[in-house]
């Protein structure tokens, strides 16, 4: 059985591919090495800790009952057999079973399946069968907890519910009593009040989900999976390789629990200071194609959460359903002030970024084109336009470089006979930054324009990863714009049009043999890099190219370009004599 490894959506690809064009910025600039030093590459953000100061009780929402009070032990109350309930409004459609009173199906009618027609069910069947459902009860002790999830409640109603609705589940027997009330509006927000007492004494029982997502059918789905939990404005996002199955972590903290990719199972203790978590992380064989059932089973790593008050009672509420901007908004977090649950989307390192632009592309959809793929377009038009001053300011740097390059040869001839050791070779760099102020050149003025592309495209990356509005979104023949071109068209277009690009802009500082091998190998290595990521940013930057090219040979035409290839011609041909 394999070990699933180094998947296309693993947690860290996105630093990785920073990376790349870091690696490719300061090897573009090898060429010109007196610019070297202008260049240091930034260092990476240090996750801020989450503070565990004491918190404030907070009060319980409007909509949340009083706690639930178990049936005293020693009075039986069990049902004879399994039954259903189903709660439903336009959202969802939530299917409980009485046997251990836990979701069976929890449908979220807005989504669908990556693996199958229809409606996306949230909860992982395949895992929840190994692992159990979502709002069972998790206990320290193994065999407390299969009595609690395999014991037949009493359900205060049977069949189909609409939503606002509320449903009871009993159970008691000589030593163990339970109560769990599920409280459902029109929101994806459910109220949860459970109690256990065991012997007649309180049992520390929290409702969990403990086996991630049902849009986790492919081994790249389980590598997203994270928990998360946030107090006051600190939120801190564990990753799989650092989660222990069974593990606590203490509260405080105002929402905790498991998500993925788009989805997200939070809950909200109503008293952040007794709240705690329990982590949970179990192993589960699935096949590698989702749609080859029986291709090679690789192993990966399904999470969950149990989250509750230890010492008592438990009052909460859970979010089950995506990780959606305008959906976790409307969510109040009780002592978060103006907050919510937005914390949980997590547009990166550039999220300064990420998130306006998201926030403008999804204005974009609504109020100008109703298609995710033409609002990419647009903004990306915009996005480069605006970007022009700096091409022409690029070309007026390279123009001036150009013009004293033969002067800076002759600085450099002067002192090659010397080592870089040697003290002398430092009044080198002293004449030629003296030339460079003389005649008013900045040696870093041709790079300028590339700095701002290198988030943007960064931040394309992450919002196109983490914003689930762009799931399933299609454009022309792509069916989704957060996954791969199916036909490669887009990355095939990026680097044939960073070819015509790269041969239409005159770079400066190099000679016509680096000239030509920059030509070819830096649309290749694009290529390289862009092959198996989102379509979206594939067409982003397509767009960015094609645009630049028609930039391009306009300001070829003009004054400064002319005399920019009259300059590269003149040196090419003194180089083939």
């Amino acid at each position: 059985m394999a070990e699933y490894q180094n998947p296309q959506h693993e947690p860290g690809n996105e630093r990785r591919l920073l990376l790349i064009f870091l690696v490719t910025f300061v090897a573009m600039l090898l060429f010109e090495p007196l610019f070297k030093k202008y260049f240091p590459q930034p260092a990476p953000q240090e996750n801020r800790q989450t503070q565990t100061q004491p918190a404030q009780t907070q009060t319980a929402p409007a909509e949340a009952a009083v706690p639930a009070v178990a049936a005293p032990a020693g009075v039986t109350k069990q049902a004879s057999s399994e039954t259903e309930t189903v709660i439903e409004n336009d959202l969802y459609r939530i299917t409980f079973t009485n046997k251990g009173a836990q979701v069976k199906s929890w449908i979220l009618k807005k989504f669908d399946n990556d693996a199958q027609n229809g409606p996306l069910d949230l909860v992982n069947q395949d895992a929840a069968k190994l692992y159990g459902f979502p709002l069972s009860l998790w206990t320290y002790d193994e065999g407390l907890r299969n009595r609690l999830n395999s014991a037949l409640y009493i359900p205060s109603v049977e069949g189909k519910q609409a939503s606002p609705a509320t449903i009871t589940f009993e159970y008691s027997d000589n030593d163990l009593a339970v109560r769990k009330t599920f409280h459902f509006d029109d929101s994806y927000v459910v109220g949860i009040d459970s109690a256990v007492t065991y012997k007649g004494q309180p049992l520390s029982a929290l409702p969990a989900w403990p086996a991630g997502f049902g849009d986790q059918t492919s081994p790249p789905f389980y590598v997203k999976g994270l928990i998360d939990y946030q107090y006051d404005k600190n939120i801190e996002r564990v990753a799989i390789k650092k989660i222990s199955g069974g593990g606590t972590i203490p509260g405080p903290f105002h929402w905790a629990g498991p998500n993925d990719q788009y989805f997200a199972a939070l809950f909200i203790p109503d008293d952040p200071a007794a709240a705690t978590m329990v982590t949970l992380r179990n192993p589960i064989s699935i096949p590698r194609d989702p749609q080859k059932p029986d291709s090679e089973k690789v192993k990966v790593d399904v999470l969950g959460a149990a989250v509750g008050n230890l010492h008592g009672a438990t009052t909460e509420r859970l979010f089950a359903g995506p990780k959606e901007l305008r959906t976790l908004q409307k969510v109040p977090v009780p002592g978060l002030g103006e907050n919510d649950l937005t914390g949980v989307v997590d547009f990166g390192w550039w999220g300064v970024i990420a998130k306006p632009l998201f926030v403008w592309l999804r204005w974009t959809y609504f109020h100008m084109v109703p298609n995710w793929g033409w609002a990419i377009v647009v903004q990306t038009i915009i996005i480069t336009l605006a970007l022009l001053p700096l091409r022409i300011s690029q070309m007026k740097s390279m123009l001036k470089m150009q013009r004293v390059a033969p002067q800076i040869k002759q600085i450099q001839d002067k002192y090659k006979k010397y080592s870089l050791r040697d003290p002398r070779k430092a009044a080198m760099n002293e004449e030629i930054s003296a030339l460079y102020k003389k005649e008013g050149v900045n040696p870093v003025g041709g790079c300028l324009p590339m700095l701002p592309q290198l988030p943007i495209i960064y931040a394309y990356y992450r919002m196109l990863d983490t914003a689930i509005d762009l799931r399933h979104a299609h454009w022309l023949w792509i069916h989704d714009l957060s996954a791969a071109d199916p036909f490669y068209i887009l990355p095939i277009l990026m680097v044939m049009s960073t070819l015509i690009t790269q041969r239409m802009t005159p770079q400066a500082g190099m000679d016509p043999a680096q000239q030509r091998m920059m030509n070819v190998m830096m649309p290749l290595f694009m290529g390289f890099i862009f092959f198996r990521l989102a379509a979206g940013l594939n067409l982003y930057y397509a767009v960015v190219n094609l645009i630049s090219i028609a930039q391009q040979a306009v300001m070829n035409r003009t004054r400064l370009g002319k005399e920019m290839r009259e300059i590269m011609a003149k040196r090419a041909r003194k180089k083939d004599k």
